[in-house]
């Protein structure tokens, strides 16, 4: 793009081709954009979406109250299952904000035009859903006040963090992937502050976006110092969306359980994370599309090419299935056979199956043309990937756990009505930042889709 000193002036258009539908220039991009954050009246259909996810994160709210007062003894956490419904939302909702980064910093270094009316969308995403997975790990502990001792700090004790583990891994990779999102996510929303903060009607909106914009005046010299920041930014988070899933990975690959003991973990890790972002990006764009009337931004064709991601990302799943239990076979060792026949046949088998059918059975239907087409089939088939994604962690935490090396310690896992309040609490705490920043956001990147404006409007545009 061209470095001008108004924010609102012509932008000089990429080589790739278009990605919005025809018939749209400059002002139109803008005014429909905009209008979601700047109309007067807020549409119904917000509230009753805003009011149930309160509700639903209230009871969030009062879960964590109650187990801040009675310890974690209130989960179906026990011996032998030691993590539970805890590290299985945790690990799940992590994977979900991998779609975020993979299509705003990856895409953004291939040079892929058809991220750009759903990255910002994608990122928020990323935000919220880190903020999720976060909770758990941190009431998990039973401790959550002391959880700065988990940060290597001088202190008279002369107590340090075990670094040999993992888990001490988790917290800085996590740490590391929600401060570089926030960073890019934030960057790349300065210039449309600044197109809200010009447009605002009240005082107080064009303030406070004004102090958010940073004093964005679109002179060639922010231009220059916002291209390298975000490129910048970028080329940071490319090797964050490899590396956070990969050390996630590890909580499991470096034990001896059977089940978690296997060196395929972290690329199968990474290709579910990205399975399960892509999943929920088609979850939430689509209603999103529908109810905003932005069927000219974000076109069949992004939902498409989710679609393609998903199928390739899903038959890496799906290889990583049959490695598991081909290498259970191949080694002879009876705890990974006997593991494999547990999943198979064991009480928890209908959880196994019930994964295949949703992970790799239901996707298989993307190779056909007419469901790829059709927006009602991806949404469906994007459910039951969510539905999937998350019984994988079921099956590889609880099922691994209950039955290890000795029959005398085996026990079953049963989650309590606190676990269900807390992980149905967490998405209803999704949903109510997703919905704020629907609100108060644009929830698509202004700019950047002025820029896939077809040249021949652009000439129409100037001509008027």
């Amino acid at each position: 793009m061209s470095h001008m000193d108004n924010p609102h002036d012509d932008v000089r258009i990429h080589t790739t081709p278009a990605v919005i539908e025809p018939g749209h220039t400059f002002g139109t991009v803008t005014d429909k954009i905009s209008a979601i954050v700047q109309r007067r009246r807020t549409p119904l259909g917000w509230w009753i979406g805003f009011g149930l996810s309160f509700m639903i994160a209230g009871m969030l709210q009062g879960t964590i109250v109650w187990l801040l007062i009675n310890g974690i003894g209130i989960w179906g956490n026990n011996q032998p299952v030691g993590w539970g419904f805890d590290i299985i939302n945790f690990v799940w909702w992590i994977g979900i904000g991998h779609a975020g980064t993979l299509i705003s910093a990856i895409l953004l270094l291939l040079r892929q035009s058809w991220r750009t009316s759903i990255n910002r969308f994608a990122e928020a995403m990323t935000l919220f859903a880190v903020a999720s997975a976060g909770l758990f790990p941190l009431l998990h502990t039973g401790r959550p006040w002391l959880a700065y001792w988990m940060f290597p700090y001088p202190n008279t004790m002369g107590m340090w963090p075990q670094f040999r583990s993992p888990l001490m891994w988790d917290v800085f990779a996590i740490s590391t992937y929600a401060t570089v999102s926030a960073l890019f996510w934030y960057t790349g929303l300065i210039p449309d502050l600044a197109t809200l903060r010009d447009r605002a009607k009240g005082g107080f909106g064009r303030v406070v976006y004004g102090m958010a914009a940073l004093g964005w005046r679109g002179s060639a010299r922010h231009w220059a110092r916002y291209e390298a920041t975000y490129l910048l930014l970028a080329g940071l988070s490319t090797p964050l969306v490899l590396s956070v899933h990969t050390i996630v990975s590890f909580d499991f690959a470096v034990a001896l359980i059977p089940g978690w003991h296997a060196t395929i973990f972290p690329p199968y890790f990474v290709a579910g994370a990205i399975f399960a972002g892509f999943a929920m990006v088609l979850t939430l764009v689509i209603p999103l599309r529908k109810f905003y009337g932005l069927e000219d931004f974000i076109t069949d064709r992004h939902l498409r090419n989710s679609a393609k991601v998903m199928l390739a990302t899903g038959l890496i799943v799906a290889y990583g299935y049959m490695m598991e239990t081909f290498m259970a076979w191949y080694s002879a060792n009876n705890y990974e056979e006997f593991m494999i026949r547990n999943r198979f046949f064991g009480p928890y088998a209908f959880f196994y199956w019930s994964l295949i059918v949703c992970n790799v059975i239901v996707p298989q239907f993307l190779w056909i043309r007419r469901l790829r087409h059709s927006t009602l089939a991806l949404f469906v088939v994007a459910m039951f990937v969510n539905v999937g994604m998350w019984l994988e962690r079921f099956v590889i935490i609880p099922i691994s756990l209950h039955r290890d090396f000795l029959p005398s310690s085996w026990g079953m896992y049963s989650p309590t009505l606190f676990d269900f309040t807390m992980f149905f609490g967490t998405i209803g705490f999704f949903f109510f930042l997703m919905l704020l920043f629907l609100r108060f956001l644009p929830v698509i990147s202004i700019f950047e889709m002025r820029t896939m404006v077809p040249e021949a409007e652009i000439k129409e545009d100037k001509a008027q």
